[in-house]
């Protein structure tokens, strides 16, 4: 079960004495501190002065933005980053994602609908001047657009659609599909100036192809936007899709040709599904439940799916004329007769869910070693010293922590978040062996405590070598409570938001000074938890050891061979076409201040040794022996972490590893 580490699930009691302690011994992390620094930079550069002239600040990104670009630049400049570098590419980011001041030629129709538009971007959502500034444009990508206006090409019968979005100062013409025509008219049609459509499954047509600028071809992937409050909207709504319900669907009506108008709520959005012999069709249910409470599922198939993109739970769904079809036929499992599907004839019209905003007290200076409620709890003396961060609501009361502005802690996560983000080191992680799907349970702890995480993934581990001691971020977790009122937390692969970045392991960690600090290795405790980088020097060669095992290519573990194959000591799967030479190696390390015995494996004890597993086997046993010795003073650059298990036992296979030391080389670097 994945709970607060406390028997009785009573997870809000915390020990602030032995915070406090940590507090004062614990050492600033230089990976947050650049955060907390870049941040800084940030909302300088978005400060500005309101129509008084007074100075004035805005929100700026959130803390988990800043920490996933951070870690996204470092995966993308793997010998090192410097903090220009990472400034630099936070602050394109951060433009490109929120351009400051209004558009110089926004068309009218557009600034009036945005002094109302509340709703939330769809996550796929790009704008058209990036559109124009990448010359590209992916099939998965939604447009948010405005119709500014609606015109025939000059000489044909091709309707055109000149469409801007609240985002930018540029517009874009379409190609409307055929099976809109009937939709537009210059004085009563619904596709007209001022419309609001979402679209997807877009192909662009770039301007080296023919036209003089970009314009995107016909799609089939468009949902029309109405407004409740607006009188022709709710006349529409009135007059075309309240006579029907599902109630009143009668499979032997559709087959002599009767079609159907309907309105209903959309309830849940189900994850991508595949059918077939070789699994080659995609399939998406969605379910709907009308005013009376009945609900239907509706399926998406083949490239049909895209249109989910554009769909959010909660919003109000108009289908004209849906494909009618048996439950049987469509083998899917209800205990509704029929389904609806988006057939030839179908046309959608959406009444977008607007999220609530829910208000979250948070102290003004939150402490990064006590979460960011504890400080106000400390001194009550102090007064009272919190803000208002307006978080966005789901209509199930889920609160959406991705623009949440402060480092969240274990000790923070409450019932309905999401998209938290976690920074900690990995105190256990196993594979659930009860299921036959991909789920490890994995146990992360900050200053303020531990708890365990479920990370479901779509086929099998895919985030390369994870061990005790490591540091990671994870992002798109969402908390729950279980029937016996303890945290639940879980992150699923696929889900939008979701990141996991092992920090002991990337590559550019060595040389981006901006990111750790030096440390001795007499520095090392066994009470020490985050990373540390240290600039050492092989000794005591005679004592090294040398091995070579097979080692799991996918999760970076060792696999023992069986008289049926190979086992991978971490998946638990059979993994025969996917295993490697590897080295493990144990050897003592030595700087100014001490010496230190450490382990490593895989590519760390490649670099170390300056030869591949490959390469060392073909040596002779005598010729194995004695080589380590060449390697004697030899400086690099390391990161070193704890591993030494704490005793939970469900990764045992994890401290057998380690073979009893404590100490793990995650990185190693040789210096020149």
């Amino acid at each position: 079960m994945t709970s607060f580490d406390n028997p009785k699930c009573d997870d809000r009691i915390i020990d602030v004495d032995s915070i406090m302690e940590v507090e004062q011994k614990q050492e600033e992390d230089p990976f947050l501190g650049f955060i907390d620094y870049a941040r800084s930079v940030l909302l300088s550069e978005e400060e500005g002065c309101d129509s008084n002239g007074r100075r004035e600040e805005t929100t700026g990104p959130g803390w988990s933005w800043i920490a996933s670009r951070i870690l996204k630049t470092c995966i993308s400049y793997s010998s090192g980053v410097t903090s220009a570098i990472i400034l630099s590419e936070l602050s394109q980011a951060w433009n490109e994602q929120h351009r400051a001041g209004a558009p110089r030629r926004r068309p009218e129709c557009i600034n009036q609908l945005k002094k109302k538009h509340e709703r939330k971007k769809l996550p796929n959502t790009v704008s058209i001047d990036s559109i124009y500034e990448k010359n590209f444009l992916s099939l998965s990508s939604v447009l948010e657009g405005v119709i500014v206006d609606a015109f025939l090409l000059p000489g044909t019968n091709i309707y055109m659609l000149s469409l801007g979005d609240f985002w930018s100062s540029n517009t874009i013409d379409l190609y409307l599909h055929r099976r809109y025509y009937d939709l537009v008219d210059t004085n009563n049609g619904i596709l007209k100036r001022g419309r609001e459509i979402f679209l997807t499954g877009c192909y662009l047509r770039t301007a080296s192809e023919g036209s003089g600028c970009p314009r995107l071809l016909p799609t089939e992937y468009l949902v029309m936007l109405l407004d409740e409050d607006q009188d022709d909207d709710a006349m529409l709504l009135g007059a075309q899709f309240c006579s029907d319900s599902f109630s009143s669907i009668s499979l032997d009506a559709v087959s002599k040709g009767a079609s159907y108008s309907l309105y209903a709520r959309i309830e849940s959005i189900g994850s991508l599904e595949t059918q077939g012999k070789f699994s080659s069709i995609q399939r998406k249910q969605i379910t709907l439940v009308d005013n009376d409470g009945v609900k239907l599922k509706f399926l998406l198939w083949g490239e049909q799916v895209l249109l989910a993109n554009l769909l959010s739970v909660g919003s109000m769904l108009a289908l004209d004329r849906p494909f009618i079809a048996s439950a049987v036929d469509s083998t899917i499992e209800t205990c509704e007769e029929l389904c609806l599907e988006y057939g030839s004839a179908t046309q959608i019209y959406l009444v977008p869910f607007i999220q609530q905003e829910e208000q979250v007290s948070i102290s003004l200076t939150p402490n990064r070693y006590q979460g960011s409620r504890l400080p106000s709890t400390f001194d009550p003396s102090q007064g009272p010293k919190a803000s208002q961060v307006i978080l966005p609501c789901d209509s199930q009361g889920s609160i959406d922590f991705s623009n949440y502005p402060f480092q969240s802690f274990v000790t923070d996560l409450r019932d309905k978040m999401t998209s938290v983000s976690l920074y900690g080191i990995v105190t256990d992680i196993f594979r659930e062996r009860n299921t036959g799907e991909a789920i490890f349970s994995l146990r992360i702890e900050d200053t303020t405590g531990a708890i365990w995480a479920k990370l479901h993934f779509s086929k099998s581990w895919s985030l390369g070598r994870l061990s005790l001691g490591h540091t990671v971020y994870i992002s798109g977790l969402a908390c729950s409570m279980t029937k016996k009122k303890c945290v639940e937390v879980l992150w699923f692969e696929n889900d939008s938001g979701s990141s996991f970045v092992n920090l002991s392991y990337l590559p550019a960690l060595l040389n981006s000074s901006c990111l750790h600090q030096l440390s001795y290795l007499s520095d090392l405790s066994i009470q020490s938890s985050r990373t540390q980088i240290c600039r050492v020097w092989l000794d005591q060669i005679e004592h090294c050891h040398v091995n070579t095992r097979f080692l799991h290519i996918t999760c970076g573990h060792f696999a023992n061979e069986t008289s049926c194959g190979f086992k991978c000591n971490f998946c638990h799967c059979d993994c025969d076409a996917e295993v490697m030479r590897t080295f493990h190696l144990k050897i003592t390390l030595a700087d100014e201040s001490t010496k230190v015995f450490a382990w490593c494996i895989g590519q760390t004890a490649t670099e170390l040794l300056q030869i591949s597993p490959d390469e060392f086997n073909e040596l002779s046993e005598e010729e194995q022996v004695m080589y380590p010795s060449s390697l004697e003073s030899e400086r690099f650059m390391v990161a070193i972490v704890n591993c030494r298990g704490k005793g939970y036992g469900a990764g045992e296979d994890l401290t057998l590893e380690n073979e009893g030391l404590s100490w793990e080389i995650t990185r190693a670097m040789k210096c020149e």
